[in-house]
């Protein structure tokens, strides 16, 4: 069996994005992969396309198999532009008999590319469809992360096309989950599920529980970026299981920006306190530290602990900035402080107090506010802050 062959005629079609380093906003340093899947049966099918500067690369991909004009149907688990770029281009190449899709999809298809006068097949949770010796299970799973969103489970083989959830942005020549590091694998699995999914939380946990509930014999999951899983599942779908339900590790963050270094110094003091109870602690510098993999800690951390400095009455650039993206991953089950220098007026340290609040994360403190450049004393309060939070995660823990 070849490296891109899912299994006796199941083919990875996909192309490989080696250079891409932002996707909207997200730092990807190790490129990513759009994957797509083709089935070669008595109705042959293709699930999902690609972006369309790697169009040539999907074609290239289909004809070392078959002539994509022999391809009778396609399906499109998600309209997002990744996946569907190719659509129109493709659409005109294939010809398919039918284009697969779920309700929302078919709006979405229709609103991007304004063609109501292709194939489309809608299908819901439940549909089936045979291709001839295999059967296509159709799973809606709106919002994760897209209304139109759907999953395509192959009985016969107990594989699960599954859109976006459970991918990685990830670039490489392997396929599979057993050819690269489980390590590097699970560390862009969760900074995938927390910049992307973390909001659908509780979706996600009501999508685990209904596939349980389906006792799917899933023998391989195969999302549309990164590695396909076949000898890691279970580790995967614990890691989702832990994450929709929020739950976090004995671990804090001091996140900060400084203009003078005076709120640099209180966030290394901070740091020392937690230690010094026994807590787990990274130091989080907005100046070099991209956003997306801030949310990557976030995601595993129980307490978060913002510093900035006030600047014009506010909050650094940075840190409204990551405040703003972080509100809209609305991370839950956490405690939080706040922390920053000031000359004359410092209303930084409110507003941050502030937007955790809105986030509903337990503000355990009133913050601490140092005029200019803090002395011994000064910082032995900061480090009295730290140990303060520190030993409120310690009880959390000893709760649980």
């Amino acid at each position: 069996m070849s490296n891109t062959e899912l299994a006796k005629g199941i083919y990875w079609v996909g192309a490989v994005d080696w250079d891409i380093r932002d996707f909207h906003g997200y730092s990807t340093y190790k490129g990513t992969t759009y994957n797509a899947f083709l089935i070669v049966d008595e109705k042959v099918t293709l699930f999902d396309t690609v972006k369309r500067s790697h169009m040539g690369e999907l074609l290239r991909h289909i004809r070392a198999i078959i002539d994509p004009e022999k391809i009778d149907y396609l399906v499109i688990n998600h309209v997002e532009m990744d996946h569907s770029g190719s659509l129109p281009d493709l659409m005109d190449i294939i010809k398919p008999e039918k284009l697969f899709c779920s309700p929302m999809g078919k709006k979405a298809i229709i609103d991007h590319f304004h063609r109501e006068d292709w194939p489309f097949e809608v299908v819901k949770s439940g549909t089936e469809i045979s291709l001839g010796e295999r059967t296509v299970h159709f799973i809606e799973t709106r919002m994760l992360h897209w209304p139109d969103s759907m999953f395509s489970y192959i009985k016969e083989d107990g594989i699960l096309f599954s859109s976006d959830a459970f991918g990685q942005h990830y670039a490489t020549s392997e396929r599979f989950d057993d050819q690269v590091p489980l390590s590097e694998v699970m560390h862009e699995s969760a900074k995938y599920y927390a910049n992307i999914l973390y909001l659908f939380a509780p979706l996600i946990r009501k999508l685990l529980k209904s596939v349980a509930e389906m006792n799917l014999d899933i023998k391989m999951i195969a999302p549309d970026h990164g590695v396909i899983w076949r000898s890691h599942i279970p580790n995967i779908l614990e890691a989702y299981d832990k994450w929709s339900r929020n739950e976090a590790d004995n671990k804090a963050l001091v996140i900060y920006d400084s203009m003078w270094h005076s709120t640099e110094k209180m966030a290394h003091a901070v740091g020392a306190g937690l230690e010094e109870v026994g807590v787990s602690t990274n130091m989080v510098n907005l100046q070099v530290h991209h956003r997306s993999d801030v949310m990557t800690q976030v995601l595993g951390a129980k307490a978060v602990i913002l510093g900035s400095s006030t600047l014009n009455n506010g909050l650094l650039p940075r840190m409204a900035g990551f405040l703003m993206y972080m509100r809209g991953l609305k991370p839950t089950n956490k405690f939080g402080a706040s922390f920053g220098s000031f000359g004359w007026s410092g209303e930084a340290v409110g507003l941050m107090n502030t937007a955790l609040e809105e986030m509903k994360i337990d503000v355990i403190e009133d913050g601490l506010r140092l005029k200019y450049v803090p002395d011994d004393d000064k910082l032995q309060e900061c480090v009295e802050l730290g140990q303060r939070v520190g030993k409120r995660v310690l009880e959390d823990f000893e709760d649980k």
